[in-house]
């Protein structure tokens, strides 16, 4: 039985690196992040990658990987989402779901997926997860 859970997160320690040219467009960059996750999802601080794809000024995609260690309604374990994007001078809009195989602990066999959309400026962001660890747990 599927379950969905709410929540915020807040985003520090953002590096982006280009990878080749600089200014041109199209153009890839490298960014790591660190997370912080509060509500359904508690993650004190999460390790993201993101490989970004600029198809503009401020516009493009973006894909993902980000290890949660931490809870999920108080379930305590790990696991990893794969994030993919979009963003453009209003926002970023982003998808995401576990990574089969990748929760332990009492998350051992979670399942899900979710998504968030923030407006720039935002430093609190809102998520929304809809997971099941099967089992009937």
């Amino acid at each position: 039985m599927s379950v969905r859970t709410t929540g915020r997160f807040t985003f520090s320690d953002w590096e982006e690196q280009p990878v080749g040219p600089a200014g041109s467009v199209p153009r890839i960059a490298r960014a790591t992040v660190v997370n912080s996750f509060a509500g359904g999802v508690e993650a004190e601080a999460t390790t993201c990658t993101y490989t970004i794809v600029y198809t503009g000024e401020n516009v493009g995609s973006y894909t993902g990987l980000e290890l949660l260690s931490g809870a999920v309604d108080g379930r305590k374990g790990a696991f990893v989402l794969k994030e993919q994007g979009t963003f453009d001078a209003g926002g970023t809009r982003c998808g995401f779901e576990v990574v089969p195989g990748s929760g332990t602990g009492e998350l051992a066999g979670l399942t899900g997926s979710g998504s968030f959309e923030c407006r720039h400026g935002d430093t609190s962001v809102e998520y929304v997860l809809t997971y099941d660890l099967g089992g009937g747990r």
